[in-house]
């Protein structure tokens, strides 16, 4: 996949859990950080997520299929924001307003100004 880097500046996209805790940030280079801006991995343009030491973690491909390290297929993202586990079944939804739920529409936490498909790889590969 393509993803399409976001023009977000020099500034880190905050993600912050359901009680607006921070709890990374996500720079427009793809670096994915922790709450003290250490190096927790990368999502880059071309769809590669990787963990901190350049290791695979998985793959978000152009038409929204969300693989693992060994390209066995973990779920996907759909344009409309809803996430799918590997046999369709909802997990969720990355709202355009950045609110990120599960699939009974409790919210798991925010994100600002960055793609949905980046939003939903932290939350598939880096959220605990």
């Amino acid at each position: 996949m393509v993803l399409a880097v976001c023009s977000l500046g020099a500034e880190a996209q905050t993600i912050r859990n359901s009680n607006h805790s921070t709890v990374g940030y996500i720079r427009s280079d793809g670096r994915v950080e922790n709450t003290n801006h250490s190096c927790i991995g990368y999502i880059r343009s071309d769809g590669r997520v990787e963990n901190s030491n350049h290791s695979c973690l998985g793959y978000i491909r152009s038409d929204g299929r969300v693989e693992n390290s060994n390209h066995s297929c973990l779920g996907y993202i759909r344009s409309d924001g809803r996430i799918e586990n590997s046999n369709h079944s909802c997990m969720g939804y990355v709202r355009s307003d950045g609110r990120v739920e599960n699939s009974n529409h409790s919210c798991l936490g925010y994100v600002e100004g960055m793609s949905r498909e980046w939003a939903a790889a932290f939350f598939f590969f880096f959220f605990d």
